[in-house]
């Protein structure tokens, strides 16, 4: 019998295929668990896919939102956590279900919840839709933005 040492990335490896395993029967019927993005309750994913940045006065959150309802859209502003609440509208009412050979962009109500950087003013929040990217501009509020203090020499 030949001894085998015990190899962790080996382990690692076998749990991760094992884990994807258990997750991969774990949709309803024929859609895969990650298709579950949409659904309350069920492994939402990230939506919309956002990049975030600032600077010295401003947060800025660039959303990838193609297909969504502007008039289910609900952003809400609390110090540092920003809140998207909506709904992105199915691309055909008309094909049934079970005639889709492929179908890969989700629909339905969706809600993200994001931690900025630093807290933000939300009285001066402004946002704007435009072929299908959402862009927020949040100013920081006084108490977040950095400030220089005065070092006394005696």
């Amino acid at each position: 019998m030949a001894w085998r040492t015990w190899d962790p990335w080996r382990e690692m490896d076998a749990l991760r295929r094992e884990i994807n395993r258990v997750l991969e029967g774990a949709g309803n019927g024929d859609q895969p668990f990650a298709r579950a993005g949409f659904l309350p309750g069920r492994a939402a994913r990230a939506y919309p896919l956002l990049n975030m940045h600032d600077d010295k006065d401003n947060v800025y959150i660039e959303a990838l939102a193609p297909g969504l309802n502007t008039e289910s859209l609900q952003l809400t502003v609390h110090r540092d956590t920003l809140r998207m609440e909506g709904e992105k509208q199915a691309i055909s009412q008309e094909v049934k279900p079970e005639a889709w050979h492929r179908s890969e962009r989700s629909a339905g109500r969706f809600v993200r919840t994001v931690t900025m950087p630093a807290e933000v003013d939300s009285d001066k929040v402004s946002a704007s839709y435009q072929n299908g990217i959402l862009r927020i501009t949040m100013p920081k509020a006084e108490k977040a933005k950095p400030r220089q203090i005065a070092v006394n020499v005696q």
